[in-house]
């Protein structure tokens, strides 16, 4: 009964549906068998995105009806009351006795009826006539010379059907007949209104939009395209509900429809039809025009709402600036950075409104005063905690900047949409609130709850996918943002000419496209480990489309990456999920400093946190901060900076533990029984001494000069005024080896005077007295137990990881490359 696929349809008068058709792609309509006399889309059992495969059973000719187990509805309850047999077997042996659905043409040749039952092929007519007139099995009844074609009864007066009526006094198909007795049993029906919204037969793979306004039909057929365009699987059974809401509620466009009624899929399916109809033409030009923006336009996602702004001409100003700048955003925030914007003019709006008699309409009456309104208000919000600090700050910032600008885009010259502002309607330098202290620094994890995190990492792929823990593992290896991360291509890996392994990803924020990150071996086998399964998931996709962390759904090529925002969501279900985070953290009891375990703020675990700890770690290790600035791909040193500091209390209980095994020039331990330094103590560490090669220096007018006034000529080891520390154990032994390696060159090598010699050479008296200290410093580190060995060793690299250089202090003997690497 179905006819051969008429793709082109007539032109449409209406420009809207016009513009549709011409938007649907043959090729398109040729994969739906889509005829635009017939109007019933025909999904193909083998696609990947549109899904409606054939029952794998023999010789079922149904749709599955069940995603991953492709079974039709009647062999799936068959299997399901056989006690779920192996599918492997049940598959292979055919339903005798199988009773199908649908209808048929009459297997008499050119007889239009349709058949009654399928297990006799004939209409009611032929088959009464074969039963009780002739009495013939159907091979002989077929050939019999006075058997022939009987005349149609006509088509099926429910709008949505295709198929013909049954017999001459009724109007209907079978099943239309028989759901309309069902409703007349229970009252009266509007029969010419129930023609035209009742829904179609169902049809396995088939979804009919007979019925149905042109346009609300281009637009299923536009809107199912786009979504198989972006990888998106729809069955029949999605876009099936669609059609039958536009014809039950009678609209001229979907686009009237609201997003209730059908189920959630459904209503999924319908709000993506509904937005790929709108963005069908859209323009930057005319989107710029409304209200509320949808981003599309610009080739970003999702929207801009402006409407909080009341006032018009604010509100259009606004809309004009941010026309002009959104050209110049970056990275994966721009609709949210631009949304803050927005809102931040939007909290200038409601202090007019609420301030003004005028509620702020009128530009020409603005001035100092509403300025100074609105920031008293911001400081309201704050005392309020409404907003934060922070927030209060970058509005002030914010309106300022968007206020120069109207001004520098002529927004207030005559005739335009500002004209007459006062130009003492703006925000000045001295009008700023204070910063508030920088809070980017100081959200690294702790080491406890990262060991924590490692332990249970299992628990993450558990509950969502192997790509988002992988994901994970690489965002805490690398240190890398989540977007950028999430988005890495599937050859993102590369060797060094030295063989070491180099990750390559795109930095997304600042449009930086293949970075480079060095990585240890361990990531790069988490890497290739990924590679290779999802090299296994798609192997006919090219490499160079391939993601490393394909998205689970709309994705049959593997070639879309996995969202971000799935990351973090996952992330965030995982840390809840998990037991509660205990840290060890100093407090003081009855005036004592004690070690214990805490509860440490889960909310603080997210997925961004991991860039600080990546950068808290390298700090931590003592990376120069130029070298941790291209780590981190920051194009200003400040910017690395924020992410990383050595916390007072770190510093403090560092100090206290290498303070604590201090020794002078003799190797006599300083302070053995301090248990802990006041603040000023501290203090005068950093003002009362200064750095020597292997110590400190604690000299007044050495101090003063920067260490650069020592009339002792650098032979600190015989000076009262020298200090060590255990922290400057290496620097000792390098000192010695300096010694030890310039007295056997002058000795061996050198060609000089008698008097130049002497002078240069190091005295047995030095190399015993710093051989002596190192000793010394050695067998106080032996007498601790391993416990108090590991915590030095912990606040040896804090202490000399926050260790400023010390400049002109020269090195005995070393080659200009050691120098630098020291």
């Amino acid at each position: 009964m179905i006819q051969a696929p008429l793709l082109t349809p007539e032109l449409p008068a209406d420009p809207r549906e016009a513009q549709l058709v011409d938007a649907l792609e043959p090729s398109f309509l040729k994969l739906v068998s889509w005829d635009w006399s017939h109007r019933v889309v025909i999904f193909p059992t083998d696609h990947p995105v549109l899904v409606a495969p054939l029952c794998e059973v023999v010789g079922c000719d149904h749709r599955a009806a069940r995603r991953g187990i492709r079974l039709c509805n009647g062999c799936y309850y068959r299997w399901k009351n056989d006690g779920q047999p192996a599918l492997d077997g049940f598959v292979q042996q055919p339903h005798q006795n199988h009773r199908g659905i649908g209808i048929g043409d009459c297997a008499v040749a050119g007889c239009p009826r349709p058949w009654q039952d399928r297990t006799s092929t004939l209409c009611a007519t032929h088959e009464h006539r074969r039963k009780e007139i002739f009495k013939l099995p159907l091979e002989e009844f077929l050939q019999h010379p006075e058997v022939g074609p009987l005349p149609s009864f006509g088509p099926c007066l429910a709008t949505s059907c295709y198929r013909d009526r049954i017999g001459p006094r009724t109007l209907y198909c079978q099943s239309h007949g028989n759901r309309l007795r069902v409703l007349q049993r229970q009252g009266p029906v509007d029969e010419e209104r129930w023609r035209r919204t009742v829904s179609a037969v169902a049809v396995g793979g088939e979804v009919s939009l007979r019925g149905l306004p042109s346009l609300v039909v281009t637009e299923i057929l536009y809107g199912l395209q786009c979504r198989t365009a972006k990888g998106a699987r729809t069955g029949p059974y999605n876009v099936r509900p669609v059609a039958d809401l536009a014809r039950a509620e009678e609209v001229g466009s979907l686009l009237e429809l609201a997003h209730s009624g059908p189920g959630k899929t459904a209503l999924q399916v319908l709000r993506m039809f509904q937005k790929s109809v709108q963005r069908l033409g859209l323009t930057p030009e005319s989107e710029r025009l409304k209200d509320v923006w949808d981003l599309t336009a610009f080739g970003g996602t999702g929207t801009l709402d402006f409407t909080k702004i009341t006032q018009r001409p604010l509100r259009e100003a606004t809309m004009v600036w941010s026309y002009n700048t959104f050209p110049n955003r970056r990275g994966q925030g721009v609709r949210g950075t631009s949304q803050n914007e927005i809102n931040a003019v939007a909290r200038l709006s409601k202090s007019l409104r609420l301030q003004r008699e005028d509620g702020g309409e009128v530009v020409a009456a603005l001035g100092r005063q509403d300025i100074v309104n609105y920031l008293n208000r911001l400081g309201f919000l704050v005392e309020a905690g409404k907003i934060s600090r922070h927030k209060q700050c970058s509005d002030a910032r914010i309106v300022r900047r968007v206020l120069n600008r109207w001004r520098t885009l002529g927004l207030t010259r005559a005739g335009e949409i500002l004209e007459g502002l006062p130009p003492d309607f703006a925000l000045n330098t001295e009008d700023m609130p204070d910063d508030p202290e920088d809070s980017e620094a100081g959200k690294d994890l702790p080491i406890e709850v990262m060991r924590q995190l490692c332990d249970q990492l299992d628990l993450l792929e558990q509950g969502s996918s192997r790509e988002v823990r992988i994901a994970v593992e690489v965002l805490i290896d690398t240190g890398r943002r989540p977007a950028e991360a999430s988005k890495l291509p599937y050859d993102c890996l590369e060797r060094d000419p030295d063989g070491s392994w180099v990750l390559i990803y795109d930095n997304h924020k600042a449009q930086r496209l293949g970075r480079r990150l060095p990585i240890g071996q361990p990531t790069a086998e988490l890497i290739i480990n990924q590679q290779e399964r999802v090299r296994s998931r798609f192997p006919t996709t090219p490499i160079a489309e391939l993601a490393l962390f394909p998205a689970q759904v709309a994705n049959p090529n593997g070639t879309k990456p996995l969202n971000p925002n799935t990351v973090s969501r996952a992330h965030r279900a995982w840390v809840e999920e998990l037991p509660e985070f205990v840290i060890p953290t100093m407090v003081e009891v009855d005036g004592q400093p004690v070690v214990k375990l805490l509860p440490f703020d889960e909310a603080k675990i997210f997925p961004y946190a991991y860039r600080h700890s990546y950068a808290q770690r390298h700090a931590d290790a003592g990376i120069h901060p130029d070298v941790l600035q291209r780590l981190m791909d920051h194009r200003q040193l400040t910017t690395t900076q924020r992410y990383y500091r050595v916390r007072d209390e770190r510093r403090r209980e560092a100090v206290d533990r290498v303070t604590a095994m201090q020794f002078d020039r003799h190797g006599n331990r300083i302070w053995r029984d301090v248990h802990s330094l006041l603040d000023s103590e501290r203090d005068r560490r950093s003002i009362g001494e200064t750095s020597v090669p292997y110590g400190v220096c604690t000299e007044p007018s050495n101090v003063a000069a920067g260490g650069n006034a020592c009339p002792m000529r650098f032979r600190c080891v015989g000076c009262g005024h020298f200090r060590t520390d255990v922290s400057y154990l290496p620097d000792l032994e390098n000192y010695l080896s300096d010694l030890l390696r310039s007295r056997e060159r002058l000795i061996s090598t050198f060609d000089a005077d008698e008097w130049a010699r002497s002078e240069a050479m190091p005295s047995d008296e030095e190399i015993r007295r710093v051989r002596r200290l190192i000793a010394r410093v050695k067998e106080e580190l032996d007498d601790l137990t391993p416990d108090e060995q590991a915590q030095i060793k912990q606040a040896v690299q804090v202490v000399r990881s926050s260790r400023s250089v010390m400049l002109g202090m020269p090195r005995i003997g070393l080659p200009p490359e050691e120098l630098r690497g020291a």
